[in-house]
């Protein structure tokens, strides 16, 4: 899907009740979660990164940054809780009629930076794509 208004539905619907729409809820960006992503040290690698190699169409609004490829649908909605910035990533499969929200991660304090958001984001979309290989050689198979 790549029609704009209707990805705007959609994500309206999503963040209405995101709770209930995250498969995983919401995942906080921490040090585990770094580690886990080998990201502790991701400010020292060098400015050319070959992992960062997705290309996607770019929406703009006041409200959110919306990112649609072929695969993929992800918006990145900045927002404020208790008047400390907060950034929602919402991670979303883009092969049915409609996106199917895949995972949501949230940034804030010292984790709430550009790069970071870049770097977890880009893990995130290796581990659903690997998991769809996967689970499309399965299919495969059973067939």
């Amino acid at each position: 899907m790549d029609d704009i208004s209707q990805l705007d539905e959609v994500y309206n619907k999503f963040i209405t009740n995101l709770e209930d729409w995250s498969p995983e809820g919401i995942t906080e960006v921490n040090l585990k979660l770094l580690q886990s992503f080998d990201l502790l040290h991701y400010h020292r690698r060098e400015s050319h990164d070959p992992g960062l190699t997705r290309y996607f169409h770019v929406v703009e609004t006041p409200e959110k940054i919306t990112l649609v490829n072929e695969q993929f649908v992800v918006w990145i909605v900045p927002d404020k809780i208790e008047n400390l910035p907060v950034t929602y990533i919402l991670i979303a499969l883009n092969k049915d009629s409609i996106p199917h929200l895949e995972i949501v991660f949230q940034t804030q304090g010292i984790y709430n930076s550009s790069r970071l958001v870049l770097r977890v984001l880009e893990k995130y979309l290796q581990e659903i794509h690997e998991t769809e290989d996967l689970l499309s050689h399965y299919k495969k198979k059973v067939s």
